[in-house]
C-alpha cells in the first residue's frame, strides 16, 4: 500500500505482514490409502471392557458390593414402580367408578353397546396390569427394605434383632401381613433415627405420625381386598353391583398406598445415606440474630491513629 504524506516529500510505501513473516501456503496432503485394519503382534492390554456403557455403580449386584449402594439402588427402582402403580390403579379406579356409573344409569334405560365394551375392556385390562405391577412392586419394596435394614444395621454397627426370612414372611402370610411390615419398617426408621443422632441407641422403637400413617393405609387397603375378594363369590345382582362398589374403593386405596410408600421411602433415604452435594440448594446467610460480639484483636501502640 503506497501512501502520500502531507506536503512534499517522497512516497512511502507500507508493507504489511502478518507477525512471523509471510506464511507459506502448503499443498493438502493426499489421503493415505487404506491397507487394512492395524495389526499387533499380540494381543493389546489396553482398551475398555466388555461391558455396556452404564453409569458408575448403577448396577450394584456383586454380594460384597456396599450396603448402602445397593439400598440406594434398589430405593430407585422401588420408587419408579410404585409411579407407575399409582398411575395404573388411579386408572383401574375410574374404571370401575365408570363401571358403578353404566350400572346406575342401566335401571332406566338401555346402555349402548360400544360404551359397555369400552368399560369391559378397560376394567380388565386395568385390572390384570395393576396386579402385575403390584406383586413387582411389592417384590421390590421387600429388597429395598432388606438392604436398607442391612444398611442402617451396618452404620450404627449392631445386628439386627430379626432375621430377612421372618420378614419376607411376615410379608406374604395372611394375617401376619396386618403387623409385621409395620413393625419391621418401625425398627428401620428406629435405626435410621439412632444413626442421625435423634434418638438414643436404648430407646423403645415408636414410629413417627408418617409411618402410622403408612401402616393405617396398609392395612385398610389389605382388609378392603380381602372383603373383596370374599364378596365376589356371591352372584345375586345387588352383590355384583356392591362389589364394583368394593373394587373401585380398593384401588382407590392401592392408590394411596403406592404413594405414601414412595414418599416413606424416599423420607427414609434421605436420612440413611448421605446427601449428594449436587443436589444441595445454595443457601445465603441473611441476618445473624442473638450472636455474641466478635473479639476485637489487640491494637499495638505504635499503630498510626
Amino acid at each position: 500500500m503506497t501512501v502520500r504524506p502531507p506536503g512534499p516529500g517522497p512516497r512511502v510505501q507500507w508493507v504489511a505482514t502478518p507477525p512471523g513473516g509471510p506464511r507459506r501456503i502448503r499443498p493438502p496432503r493426499r489421503p493415505r490409502r487404506y491397507t487394512g485394519p492395524p495389526a499387533y503382534p499380540a494381543v493389546p492390554r489396553w482398551g475398555f471392557p466388555l461391558l455396556a456403557w452404564r453409569w458408575p455403580l448403577a448396577l450394584p449386584l456383586r454380594p460384597h458390593a456396599d450396603p448402602m449402594v445397593r439400598s440406594e439402588s434398589a430405593a430407585g427402582t422401588a420408587v419408579v414402580a410404585l409411579w407407575i402403580t399409582t398411575a395404573i390403579a388411579a386408572l383401574a379406579t375410574f374404571a370401575e367408578g365408570w363401571r358403578y356409573v353404566l350400572l346406575l344409569i342401566s335401571r332406566g334405560q338401555a346402555l349402548p353397546r360400544t360404551a359397555l365394551a369400552i368399560s369391559d375392556a378397560l376394567v380388565g385390562t386395568a385390572g390384570v396390569v395393576l396386579w402385575v405391577l403390584g406383586v413387582l412392586s411389592g417384590v421390590l419394596v421387600v429388597l429395598w427394605g432388606l438392604r436398607a435394614r442391612a444398611a442402617a444395621a451396618e452404620r450404627i454397627g449392631v445386628q439386627n434383632a430379626r432375621p430377612d426370612w421372618q420378614v419376607v414372611v411376615g410379608v406374604l402370610v395372611p394375617g401376619l401381613n396386618l403387623t409385621v411390615p409395620g413393625s419391621a419398617l418401625a425398627e428401620l426408621e428406629h435405626s435410621v433415627l439412632v444413626a442421625e443422632g435423634v434418638r438414643e441407641r436404648g430407646a423403645r422403637p415408636s414410629p413417627t405420625l408418617r409411618l402410622r400413617l403408612w401402616w393405617a393405609a396398609w392395612a385398610t387397603t389389605l382388609l378392603f381386598g380381602w372383603l373383596a375378594f370374599v364378596w365376589g363369590f356371591f352372584d345375586s345382582v345387588q352383590a355384583m353391583a356392591d362389589g364394583v362398589l368394593l373394587h373401585a374403593l380398593n384401588n382407590a386405596l392401592v392408590t394411596l398406598l403406592a404413594i405414601l410408600t414412595a414418599r416413606l421411602i424416599k423420607y427414609l433415604m434421605r436420612l440413611l445415606a448421605p446427601m449428594d452435594p449436587t443436589e444441595l440448594k445454595h443457601l445465603r446467610v441473611r441476618a445473624v440474630r442473638a450472636a455474641p460480639p466478635a473479639p476485637r484483636a489487640t491494637r499495638s501502640a505504635r499503630a498510626p491513629r
